[in-house]
């Protein structure tokens, strides 16, 4: 049933509340704080040089939101969500937080964006530009961290000899791919930027060296050769149609004959309304891209078919981003 009055939609207008102190709180690195012990404001407030009028009135609604517990005027993380508040634990989505208050600033910009049809940026966070995009990276490694070993399995073609994953410096895609396949290596693609990061994250990692690691742009440089599959994840809604074709057919320069080309995208239904996540993620798009949206099976498949590629199949449907998009290249 939809929205039945005005209270509903007051309602929906205030839900922007607790988000926006969860981003304060990350981006202050105030959750930190209480990890190991707690502590007053006065404390967190001398630690961190804020100001503890500020500390204090953003702790206490924390408190009230039941994020954080408060006790005798000290403040503490709930023992089950330590792990998820914490920057060092694998369960961490604090980079996710980050990644999502960068995006609602952006979309704090919709009118302006609707209106020109142009993003309206509003800047680095508090953090700084260097941090969001680490910040980004490591969110998307908290979107696939916990899908990407069952996914792979589940739509793996088989007899893959070298996965090229574009845009893959998280790493996790092209972990799940070198885990299915024991004797395949991968070419990760990514900008120069990025590279450093995904150097560290397989530094220690007994995959590193089936890995191999190439910077460049892949809306703009030719794509590394020699790959028999090709994992384009989470790339073609932030790409206008135009530029998407011209991805796809460096990728069908790229493949070795008969390769495939794997997509994991939002994949919209004909009417554009379904599923809801991605009608969202597409205004996440204009607020963030200048082209980007979100596409449905036809629109991918006339693209596909446009640079070379044959068989196009939806292979999973997700009302997310783990949707696949599957073809080969002829």
């Amino acid at each position: 049933m939809g929205i039945q009055n005005g209270e509903q939609i007051l309602e929906m207008m205030r839900s922007y509340q607790v988000p926006c102190m969860l981003a304060a709180a990350a981006d202050l690195d105030l959750f930190e704080k209480l990890i190991s012990v707690p502590r007053t404001a006065t404390d967190v407030a001398t630690a961190t040089g804020y100001d503890l009028r500020g500390v204090t009135i953003l702790l206490d609604a924390l408190a009230a939101a039941k994020i954080i517990v408060k006790k005798d005027h000290h403040y503490s993380i709930p023992p089950e969500l330590v792990p998820y508040l914490s920057k060092g634990s694998p369960q961490s989505v604090i980079a996710m937080i980050r990644h999502q208050a960068n995006c609602l600033r952006r979309w704090s910009r919709l009118p302006w964006t609707t209106q020109t049809g142009k993003p309206d940026d509003p800047g680095p966070s508090i953090l700084g530009k260097e941090a969001d995009t680490a910040s980004f990276i490591e969110a998307m490694n908290v979107v696939s961290r916990g899908v990407a070993d069952k996914l792979i399995q589940e739509i793996h073609p088989g007899n893959v000899r070298c996965v090229l994953d574009l845009g893959g410096a998280s790493g996790s895609w092209t972990l799940a791919w070198l885990k299915a396949e024991p004797t395949s290596r991968a070419i990760i693609f990514d900008l120069p930027h990025v590279i450093p990061m995904a150097r560290e994250r397989f530094a220690a990692s007994p995959f590193n060296a089936r890995v191999e690691l190439r910077a460049g742009d892949f809306n703009t440089d030719d794509l590394p050769k020699g790959a028999d599959l090709a994992w384009v994840s989470a790339i073609i809604h932030q790409n206008s149609p135009d530029q998407n074709r011209a991805l796809y057919q460096r990728v069908a320069t790229a493949l070795e004959h008969n390769g495939w080309i794997y997509i994991r995208d939002i994949i919209m239904e004909s009417s554009r309304t379904a599923p809801v996540a991605g009608a969202l993620f597409a205004v996440n798009m204009l607020s963030g891209t200048e082209g980007g949206n979100c596409y449905s099976l036809a629109e991918i498949r006339e693209d596909l078919q446009s640079t070379g590629f044959t068989g196009v199949e939806l292979v999973r449907r997700d009302e997310g981003m783990h949707s696949i998009v599957r073809a080969r290249v002829r």
